[in-house]
């Protein structure tokens, strides 16, 4: 007996059925038999089917005498399923890579649950990717069982078929089946989500839901959309046939009335001299399932209480609202726009202040990196020096320290500290609206030594700078005073990448004084590792090539278990993705699942990567350039660098890591999975490289970096160091030192 039986039927989708097919064939869980329905399709949709199942003997192919619809095929598939769970998939959807082994995993976790629930993404045809945007509630349901009573919220999800998994002898002992006609997941979800006595949820994008341009039914204009009123009979039929259930009535008579005003309002769904009939039949059910008690006729399942007049009007009235906000939206904003532009003259015109420093860092995303080094060095050293954090909105400033004076990028407050401040300290560009006075001194600290391509190097990159306005950008850096550098290299390639009048600062990087001085990290106290364990920490980077900018180039799960192998149980492997990441669906695709069980830390939204760099022990990356700073820990270094051409082909890269790398290359994950296994991750071979590699890009980072740039720029202070050049002086107007 299987473990699952995923039941796809099929009709014109020729095109997309084989991309289905195959994301289920190629899973690395193979417990399962694919029930593929020909639901007499016109195109070649039955002769694909065949082809695979020739192929293949989990594939078992149902050839049906006429069209019935969706519904009543994946009827004529049930019959013939033998797994433990039933999984409804449609054949222009996919499933992710490694799903169904994180689906099993749930279910064995949760003891078999009558239901389990488990998150999607939509995929878009012109390429881009969006997460469902109530995956919280997955996490929300937390790792045990529950019941719709218990958890009502998961009823909040989308209501449809195909995202989730049942229990098969469930589904046949309660007799569930889909009926004919559109909307055909309603009468199924709603009583078998009500039903389940043990439901589960997987925070795991395990399904890609295609939205087609053309081709979706639910799409059409059709006076079909009218089933939507038999289908929530069955569904109040049910419940009056369980009594148990009769409280739920209240929140269905709701979910009714929004669901069908959702189909009118859609300008492409019904024919529009069929718009009344289908108000006044939603009317009639919406008054005849009225509950006596308990009625949630509120929001806009209230205006089912009216007529198709006062409804009209009111559609009117609102589109009206929305077309008058939206022609106004560009009035107010250029009003807002003078507005502030006269508040920033205004304060132009008073002196700059000596004492003001303005700081932002990572678009205004809080106190990070070199940024937030200068700013509490200077805080230390010069307390007679005024530091104003910008931050990009409330959210962000409410996680700054009660102590730190800030500002809201945008409002008038930001406008007239900017206006008067004398330095500015950033890792990114300000925004253009920023004008530069005179006297001021720009101090640009970057991100990081550079592998891949920046700035005007990516104008022969068109997939790299997609959305990414590099004359506008240079502009912004004609702003720039000063340029820190960490190493020669990074000198040569800014000089390059920026062709803006600016000086090259050979300071070191601030953030990095941390890792030079062997600061504290109470990273592992506050994750549970134990001080003997061995931390290794996987930080990859984002892709080019792929419009979302996550590629999985390591399966965690078997990465984590490799790991267990070699090191023992004394190990901990934590994960970090790229901070662009971080709020996409990337850590939906497993990584938030494998957290919650345990199996890894998840790092990514830790505010200083400098706490994580001091807590690991060993450092697995691609092509971050994470590695630069870490190699200042003189701790073990390994390159996975299986995806090398594609990546410099998209994105450019100034030298090759894998011929010059920090430590071991693997250009497989097979050769990665050895370095650890043979211990060649910390052998004299990869210290050696590593060593050569730190003398190269470590090359000013002695620990003093905050402290220099403190003294040379914002004190005007003459320093030496070894080697030191002169560089152009500030407004000061005389001559200071940087260490060559």
């Amino acid at each position: 007996m299987p473990r699952f039986s995923l039941i796809v039927p099929c009709f014109k989708v020729q095109g997309f059925l084989r991309e289905c097919l195959d994301s289920v064939l190629l899973q690395s869980f193979n417990d399962f038999e694919l029930i593929a329905v020909d639901d007499r399709s016109p195109d070649g949709c039955g002769a694909i089917l065949d082809e695979y199942a020739e192929r293949d003997p989990r594939v078992k192919v149902l050839h049906l005498p006429e069209n019935v619809g969706l519904g009543r095929a994946r009827n004529a598939g049930m019959p013939h399923a033998t797994g433990d769970y039933l999984f409804f998939l449609d054949s222009d959807d996919t499933l992710t890579p490694g799903a169904l082994r994180a689906i099993a995993d749930r279910l064995a976790e949760a003891a078999d649950p009558d239901v389990l629930v488990f998150d999607y993404a939509r995929t878009y045809w012109w390429g881009g990717t969006r997460r469902n945007a109530l995956a919280e509630i997955l996490a929300e349901a937390g790792p045990g069982t529950f019941t719709a009573d218990e958890f009502p919220r998961i009823l909040d999800l989308l209501m449809v078929v195909w995202n989730k998994v049942y229990r098969r002898e469930f589904v046949e002992s309660e007799g569930f089946a889909f009926p004919p006609g559109y909307y055909e997941d309603t009468p199924w979800t709603f009583p078998v989500m009500l039903s389940a006595r043990q439901i589960a949820a997987l925070d795991r994008i395990c399904l890609n839901y295609r939205q087609r341009r053309q081709g979706n039914i639910l799409s059409t204009t059709s006076r079909k959309h009218f089933d939507i009123h038999d289908q929530y009979e069955r569904v109040f039929a049910f419940v009056g046939q369980h009594p148990r259930l009769a409280h739920w009535r209240p929140y269905l008579h709701r979910k009714m009335g929004e669901h069908c005003l959702d189909i009118l309002a859609k300008p492409d769904r019904l024919p529009p001299a069929d718009k009344a009939e289908f108000f006044r039949r939603t009317r009639e059910m919406f008054r005849r399932h009225k509950p006596a008690q308990g009625a949630l006729a509120d929001g806009d399942a209230g205006l089912l209480e009216g007529s198709w007049t006062a409804y009209r009007i009111r559609r009117q009235a609102a589109r009206a609202g929305q077309e008058a906000a939206r022609r106004a939206g560009p009035v107010r904003g250029a009003v807002a726009a003078r507005a502030r532009s006269g508040w920033a003259a205004v304060h132009a015109l008073r002196p700059l202040d000596p004492h003001l420093v303005v700081y932002s860092a990572s678009s205004h995303r809080g106190m990070l990196g070199d940024p937030a080094a200068v700013y509490a060095k200077a805080r230390e050293i010069a307390p007679q020096l005024r530091g104003v954090w910008v931050v990009r909105d409330e959210e962000t400033a409410d996680r700054l320290p009660p102590d730190v004076e800030h500002v809201i990028m945008g409002s008038r407050r930001c406008l007239e500290v900017t206006a008067r401040a004398t330095f500015f300290v950033n890792d990114v560009n300000w925004p253009g609206t920023l004008a530069k006075r005179p006297g001021s001194v720009h101090i640009h600290t970057h991100q990081g030594t550079p592998l891949k391509y920046m700035g005007a190097d990516l104008l022969d990159k068109p997939g790299a700078r997609l959305g990414f306005d590099v004359p506008q950008m240079l502009r912004r850096a004609d702003r720039w005073d000063y340029s820190l550098v960490a190493n020669r290299h990074s000198e040569l390639v800014w000089e390059r990448a920026y062709p803006c009048h600016f000086t090259s600062l050979r300071t070191g990087s601030p953030r990095n004084d941390v890792l030079v001085n062997g600061g504290d990290s109470d990273f592992r106290q506050r994750y549970g590792i134990p001080e003997t364990d061995t931390v290794v920490l996987y930080a990859p980077t984002r892709r080019d090539y792929r419009r979302s900018g996550h590629v999985d180039r390591i399966d965690l799960a078997r990465f984590a278990a490799d790991l267990g192998e070699c090191l023992g149980e004394g190990h901990t492997l934590v994960v970090r993705l790229h901070p662009s990441l971080a709020t996409g669906p990337a850590r939906g695709m497993g990584l938030a699942e494998l957290a919650r069980r345990g199996i890894v830390v998840d790092a990514t939204d830790e505010p200083r990567v400098e706490d994580v760099l001091l807590a690991a022990d060993v450092l697995v990356t691609d092509y971050s350039a994470v590695m630069f700073d870490y190699a200042n820990l003189d701790r073990p270094i390994v390159v996975h660098a299986d995806d090398w051409p594609a990546y410099t082909a998209s994105r450019g890269a100034y030298f090759d890591i894998t011929a010059e790398p920090p430590g071991h290359v693997a250009g497989s994950y097979r050769e990665l999975a050895w370095l650890f296994a043979s211990g060649s991750w910390r052998d004299e071979e990869s210290a050696r490289l590593r060593a050569e590699f730190r003398q190269r890009f470590c090359e000013f980072d002695d620990g003093g970096a905050a402290e220099r740039v403190v003294r040379t720029l914002l004190l005007g202070e003459p320093m030496s160091g070894p080697g030191a050049v002169r560089i152009p002086g500030q407004a000061a107007g005389r001559d200071v030192l940087a260490p060559a």
